[in-house]
């Protein structure tokens, strides 16, 4: 009886509601701006989230920052993305990001004579 008991508040504990991301707190939070343009900052929290990022000024006018993110999926495992963001955009790189299939063996070869036809004055 006291084994069955037992089991049931195990049972309880175990289900019982974990804190809603409302309530995370920040475990981690460390900042350096020098003020020209460089900059990184590294921050986690309780509900798993964490982001670090570098940032360098840009050849055009922009911040060119590099790092990394994560958190936890509803199944438990974390997420993690990797990025460069500069003057060719936003580059991120995680295995959870979709991937195009290969193009068709037949592709390149009409990619190159659509640029002979090009460069001959063809136009369509």
């Amino acid at each position: 009886m006291k084994l069955i008991i037992f089991a049931c508040l195990a049972a309880v504990a175990l289900a019982r509601p974990q804190k809603p991301d409302s309530e995370a707190e920040t475990v981690l939070d460390e900042r350096s701006d020098n003020g020209d343009g460089n900059f990184q900052y590294t921050f986690e929290t309780s509900n798993g989230i964490s982001s670090s990022n570098t940032g360098t000024p840009g050849s055009e006018g922009q911040s060119n920052m590099q790092g990394r993110y994560s958190f936890l999926l509803p199944d438990g495992t974390l997420a993690e993305v990797s990025f460069i963001a500069d003057e060719n955009g936003f580059q991120p790189s995680s295995d959870l990001l979709p991937v195009a299939p290969p193009l068709p063996a037949h592709v390149p070869e009409l990619l190159r004579i659509a640029e002979e036809q090009r460069a001959a004055g063809v136009q369509f």
